[in-house]
């Protein structure tokens, strides 16, 4: 599922060199037959680490793209093989490419990660496919639409309130640790129905160490990040666990939108174990913690630095504004109406989406492209090897939100949520933060970049390398 794997894919990487003698598999055999087709043209690199520390480089670099354009002029405009985490890896680099992915789930391919991640969620013994499905089935109903749609006017609520409380009276402020914030605050409330700050406040501090220590080398030692993060998580579940009683037991006080679930699941006479839904819980908030807040951060970044556009996103958000009585929320309905503001929203997540992309390992050897794949390599699709493609988007790298207009796109390109039966489920969620966001933002504020030129890294995770200070100029004072 793309919800769980696209915030671990730039930890992936970053660990490469330590994965190696985790999680390293030999070449399967072939049999006499197949060992004639050969496979796809491209170079495993340096022995052991591969193409790895190049990866590591573009991506460190903000230009992942390089990696893969450098090798599609090279070997094919398709496909190519390399060597990424000490696997044999083949990365389809075109739409058709990530249509076949997403096709052959459970088919030809299926989930996969390094068994490093299993530490977090206890999920050492469990089959990595099972695990997908499962966290599937229990997420979807969760962030599903007609769920969401009934919870616009709270994310409105939250998001004025934390405005009005970390920008209020502020000439400068910092846009990515508000963002982590911002994002974590809705979670709890929304999801875990907590309201009380002290209460959220606690939560995040072993999240914090949980954050840092996904993202660090898997070192399993006393001090390191990655041991403080195994204590952290399974602190964490404990937690979990400990509400998820209480949900049960107690059913009279309003709760948030994951103990409505629960209780949905118990009338359906569905069994599910206190730790295992605890688990699914730790990855729901883990994911939309760095992919919605990443996304957030640069949406915010683009409208503090393209005039044109912020004015064409104010017009918009300002009728939506005039034609509600004053102090009322937003809702669904409004949501509806911000269809230049979700073109913004949808071309920055082309230009910067959440994660690269996921990983897969192949089940059976198939041919693809005249090639064979065999089983036990890894497939990588990347989003970046078609949004950043004059063949999909001319001039890729212009910021042009009007492309989202009409029909335009070719399918399979535009992957931010990935696709398929992995397409990421918090799609509305996201999409329901960052227009709240922007609605609350550009109605109160006029941005300007404090570094105008500030440059983006790719390593744990995209981001502006000095968290995007900006200068407030207030429109009026934030409404109470």
């Amino acid at each position: 599922m793309e919800l769980i794997h696209s915030v671990f894919i730039s930890a992936i990487f970053s660990i490469a060199l330590v994965l190696y003698f985790l999680n390293y598999k030999s070449k399967p055999r072939k049999d006499r037959a197949e060992s004639l087709i050969p496979t796809p043209p491209g170079t495993t690199g340096w022995p052991l680490i591969g193409e790895t520390l190049e990866y590591l480089s573009t991506t460190k670099a903000g230009i992942p793209e390089k990696f893969i354009n450098d090798r599609r002029k090279r070997y094919s405009s398709k496909l190519f093989k390399t060597s990424l985490l000490g696997q044999p890896t083949v990365l389809l680099c075109n739409a058709d490419g990530n249509k076949f992915i997403f096709s052959n789930e459970n088919k030809l391919v299926t989930s996969w990660w390094p068994s490093s991640v299993d530490k977090f969620f206890d999920t050492q013994n469990a089959s990595k496919t099972e695990e997908s499905m499962k966290m599937r089935k229990f997420v979807t109903p969760v962030l599903k639409p007609d769920t969401l749609r009934k919870y616009v006017h709270i994310v409105d609520a939250i998001t004025r309130q934390h405005l009005r409380d970390h920008w209020g009276g502020k000439q400068v402020v910092e846009v990515y640790p508000f963002a982590k914030d911002l994002t974590f605050v809705l979670a709890c409330r929304l999801l875990l129905g907590i309201d009380d700050e002290e209460a959220i406040s606690q939560l995040q501090k072993p999240f914090a160490h949980f954050s840092a220590g996904l993202l660090s080398l898997p070192l399993d030692l006393p001090g390191t990040n990655f041991r403080r993060a195994i204590k952290a998580a399974k602190q964490l579940r404990n937690e979990f666990e400990v509400m998820i009683k209480r949900w049960k037991t107690d059913t009279s006080q309003s709760q948030g939108i994951l103990s409505q679930h629960l209780v949905e699941i118990n009338e359906e006479g569905q069994s599910t174990s206190e730790s295992e839904m605890a688990t699914r819980i730790l990855a729901l908030i883990s994911a939309s913690y760095d992919n919605v807040s990443t996304a957030m951060t640069f949406v915010i970044k683009y409208l503090a630095e393209m005039p044109n556009v912020y004015d064409a996103v104010l017009r918009e958000q300002m009728g939506i504004a005039k034609a509600k009585e004053a102090e009322v929320g937003l809702n669904w309905d409004d949501i509806q109406k911000m269809r230049y503001s979700w073109n913004v929203a949808s071309e920055v997540l082309r230009l910067h989406p959440p994660a690269n992309g996921a990983f897969r390992e192949v089940i059976h050897n198939f041919m693809y492209a005249g090639y064979l794949i065999p089983k036990g390599w890894k497939l990588h699709w990347n989003a970046f090897a078609t949004h950043k493609s004059a063949e999909y988007f001319p001039e890729p790298e212009k910021f042009e939100p009007s492309r989202f207009e009409g029909n335009g796109i070719v399918p399979y390109s535009y992957v931010p949520f990935g696709g398929g039966a992995h397409m990421c489920p918090g799609k509305e969620y996201a999409r329901i933060a960052m227009l709240v966001l922007m609605h609350n933002v550009v109605t109160n504020f006029k941005l300007e970049k404090v570094f105008p030129n500030e440059k983006v890294i790719g390593l744990p995770v995209l981001r502006p390398a000095k968290g995007l200070p900006l200068r407030l100029h207030p429109q009026h004072s934030l409404s109470t």
